[in-house]
């Protein structure tokens, strides 16, 4: 795992699979994401070597359920005082109690990509069950603190309860896996959506949003032309 700082505030932590962010307040830490089972420690390490503990950590921010993604939330959740939030639409596979959608694979890329995914990690794994603390609706305000808040965006498609998380002061979108970056960097409609049409809806609407900075479940963050990259996403997809 690498530590990639982005802002003063904002460190991403880079796995092979389902990178997670951390947004630093000297009142306490938020984690968005969690990668996959077995990554407790590495993060706890990343924390550590940015000058935190892992006690610290006040809050889990969880995009969708995938393993991926909540995969090592039940670990950092017994870490001390942590509040896992996520939608509540997600929070049932969250917590274990039933099975998500499966993705619909559209395109040969798709299913070779799925494949590739399937061999390489086991991201289809049962993900330890967490508790959910706080069920997040669209429009929810988290508060990060230092009078930073964080906007829980209702982004459907990929799961039922997919959420990005917007940081409007900053100009943040942490966009789990809605919109990812693809072969050679390329901007694109996020892969494995439970509801592909619903996933391109919610794109355009996320392009609205008009960030400076884009985080990705999978790809590099986006820096630099971010507003105009979504754009060209959602002008490209069918309506």
């Amino acid at each position: 795992m690498d530590v990639v700082e982005l802002l003063p505030e904002l460190v991403m932590f880079r796995f092979p699979v389902g990178h997670a962010y951390l947004w630093r307040d000297p009142g306490g830490l938020t984690l968005i994401d969690t990668g996959l089972p077995g990554s407790a420690d590495a993060i706890a390490s990343g924390i550590e070597r940015l000058g935190h503990r892992k006690r610290e950590v006040r809050r889990v921010l969880l995009t969708h359920f995938h393993g991926d993604h909540a995969g090592s939330a039940a670990e950092v959740a017994g870490w001390g005082e942590v509040e896992v939030q996520a939608h509540r639409l997600d929070a049932p596979m969250i917590r274990g109690e039933v099975a998500g959608p499966p993705p619909v694979l559209v395109s040969d890329f798709e299913r070779e990509l799925f494949a590739q995914v399937g061999a390489g990690t086991d991201t289809s794994a049962p993900v330890p069950p967490v508790r959910v603390d706080h069920l997040l609706d669209d429009g929810a305000t988290i508060d990060l603190g230092g009078g930073v808040r964080a906007v829980c965006v209702g982004a459907p498609g990929h799961t039922p309860g997919s959420v990005v998380f917007h940081l409007p002061d900053p100009g943040v979108l942490l966009a789990g896996d809605t919109i990812a970056r693809g072969p050679g960097g390329r901007v694109m409609l996020g892969v494995f959506n439970a509801d592909p049409p619903t996933a391109a809806a919610t794109a355009r609407r996320l392009a609205a949003l008009s960030p400076s900075i884009v985080c990705f479940g999978h790809g590099e963050p986006l820096t630099e032309g971010a507003a105009a990259a979504l754009d060209a996403v959602a002008n490209e997809l069918p309506d």
